[in-house]
């Protein structure tokens, strides 16, 4: 009798499961790709190669991703300049310490309904014994402007 596992060829549904999705292989190969370039670059240029990536990253994704993208940056960047902005797995992030603590993730790139704003466990969060870590962005209003500025100042505490 043989040790080895036989993968799952099949869903619940009955559709073959091949792996990853072809916009999660994207994202990895992204995100290969965004840490050999780190590697290469020096730490003094982080932040400044960091803001040219992210910007470029924003200014290639659709209108309404693009549109809530850039205010996203702008919030960030105003409730915590300290952060350092990066990629991180072909999209916007904001790092403390070289690791992330938020990212913004474009509708767009993995077929979703809305874009969101995600916080990593490096984010000062916390809140008993459960809190929210990704929140849905499917337009700002200045309500979610203010709550978006007021997490990213708490989670960089």
């Amino acid at each position: 009798m043989s040790d080895t596992k036989k993968a799952t060829t099949s869903t619940a549904a009955g559709a073959k499961f091949d792996g990853f999705t072809d916009e999660e292989r994207a994202a990895m190969k992204d995100h290969a790709q965004e840490l050999k370039k780190a590697a290469r670059r020096s730490p003094g240029k982080a932040r400044a190669d960091g803001e040219s990536d992210v910007l470029s990253k924003i200014a290639e994704m659709e209108e309404s991703d693009r549109a809530i993208a850039e205010r996203v940056h702008e919030i960030v960047r105003a409730a915590a300049p300290d952060l350092v902005p990066r990629l991180w797995y072909g999209q916007p992030a904001y790092s403390k310490d070289g690791k992330v603590l938020c990212f913004f993730q474009a509708k767009a790139k993995f077929k979703t309904r809305y874009a969101t704003l995600g916080f990593s466990d490096v984010a000062a969060l916390d809140d008993g014994a459960l809190w929210p870590t990704s929140f849905a962005l499917p337009e700002l209003t200045a309500e979610g402007e203010a709550r978006i500025a007021d997490l990213v100042k708490r989670a960089a505490s």
